[in-house]
């Protein structure tokens, strides 16, 4: 399994990109950023975006995405992710006001149907993405309705959180999990800003610690962290320094991996 970081940062800088990470070129987490890190051939080329929620950092990039592919044709592109997401897009995102509905825009050539179209995913039930892969959503705690996802293909699995403080229901499928090859964690703020953190469904790397310990199965599993804030970083790293219970990796922006 290949594993791109397009995007890794819970804010935006010209250093600081937004979540996406690339599976297999063909398949995203997220589209915080993939426009500004993809060339056209690599837009092209990807199948299908799964939506962890419909913030703006996480979707944003949805919208030029779908304005070049329906110039550039071919098959429509898959965004899936929960009934409550996928309602949001549809009425806030590609509502033919703040963008025009690309559901309903057939991609150039005419041949291939629509741009894009809309997978909705039952909570833990897996999404066929063809190639001998699959994905289930699994819900996690956030401010607004998201999910986690566990991706698997035929070289095995891996875990992303989507954003999420303290949470329960996700620890008890990946302990389950037999083939899990790594975890994408978020973690946002420093440990002072904890009141914040929690009001806002995020980690510090305090509350991550704890969280943790709940995946007792996997105890050498690599822990990949993502979405720091960037007016938080140096603070931040350096409290997840201090961790030594896991194999842990904060992603930077272009890192690539062979899972």
């Amino acid at each position: 399994m290949d594993f791109k970081v397009l995007g890794c940062h819970g804010g935006e800088s010209p250093k600081h990109h937004c979540p996406a990470f690339l599976i297999d070129g063909r398949v995203c987490l997220d589209a915080g950023s993939i426009t500004n890190m993809l060339s056209l051939r690599e837009q092209q080329k990807l199948e299908a975006v799964l939506v962890s929620h419909a913030h703006i950092d996480h979707v944003r990039d949805l919208a030029m995405l779908a304005d070049t592919r329906t110039q550039q044709g071919g098959p429509p592109l898959v965004i899936a992710s929960t009934p409550g997401t996928i309602a949001v897009l549809k009425r806030h995102f590609f509502n033919d006001k703040l963008w025009p509905d690309f559901s309903k825009i057939p991609a150039a050539g005419g041949k291939g149907g629509m741009t894009i179209g809309y997978r909705v995913m039952k909570a833990e039930k897996p999404l066929d993405l063809g190639g001998g892969a699959s994905v289930r959503a699994v819900h996690v705690d956030h401010t607004v309705e998201t999910c986690g996802f566990v991706l698997s293909t035929p070289d095995g699995s891996i875990a992303y959180s989507g954003d999420t403080g303290p949470t329960g229901r996700i620890w008890e499928v990946l302990e389950k999990e037999e083939e899990l090859r790594a975890l994408l964690m978020e973690v946002s703020f420093p440990n002072e800003q904890h009141k914040l953190a929690k009001v806002s469904g995020h980690h510090t790397p305090e509350s991550l610690d704890k969280e943790l310990k709940k995946l007792r199965d996997h105890k050498g599993l690599p822990v990949m962290l993502y979405h720091i804030k960037p007016v938080f970083e140096q603070r931040v790293e350096t409290e997840l320094s201090r961790l030594r219970a896991r194999d842990m990796t904060i992603l930077r922006l272009g890192d690539q991996f062979v899972l």
